[in-house]
């Protein structure tokens, strides 16, 4: 797996790897990530299609998405501490 960039952004890292004609998307903050995966012969333009892929929209909607981790995590967590 190579690392193909990395695309600058205030609320998470993201990274955009290559491994076996395949891009992989990583987004992570904190302990949390979500990785997505797509064909790289289903994006014509190579990496700067998929960087139009990950737009705001996108990005908010992950971003959210980490908030409701963390909550799923911390009552698992919660449950597994109470007696």
């Amino acid at each position: 797996m190579r690392v193909v960039a990395e695309l600058p952004h205030p609320d998470c890292k993201i990274t955009l790897f290559l491994m076996n004609q395949k891009y992989i998307i990583k987004l992570e903050k904190g302990s949390f990530e979500q990785s997505y995966k797509v064909s790289e012969l289903d994006i014509a333009e190579g990496a700067e299609g998929v960087f139009k892929i990950l737009d705001e929209v996108f990005i908010s909607t992950a971003v959210e998405r980490f908030n409701q981790m963390r909550q799923d995590f911390n009552a698992a967590y919660n449950r597994y501490e109470a007696p």
